[in-house]
């Protein structure tokens, strides 16, 4: 086993210590448990298709109903997600 330094900034440090706090657990099973969490976010969100990540968007039309000119689409695309998602 190995011992690593985590620098944290204020609001991390505050997580952690709630966590601590509410389950009992050392810095080191919270830090253990967060990562396997996170490795199993990232692993479900592989075994997504293209398509069903351009599906989950919700991007009005099946083609050819522009929201913008190719120029700006990158900038319409991200308004359309903000929207979405109330932000």
């Amino acid at each position: 086993m190995s011992t690593r330094t985590v620098r944290m900034d204020a609001a991390s440090d505050a997580t952690l210590a709630d966590l601590r706090r509410r389950t009992g657990l050392s810095i080191s099973e919270v830090m253990r448990r967060g990562l396997r969490a996170y490795e199993r976010e990232l692993n479900s969100d592989i075994t997504r298709r293209p398509y069903e990540v351009y599906k989950s968007l919700g991007l009005p039309g099946e083609g050819g109903h522009a929201v913008a000119p190719a120029a700006k689409a990158k900038e319409a695309v991200a308004e359309i997600i903000r929207k979405k998602h109330g932000r």
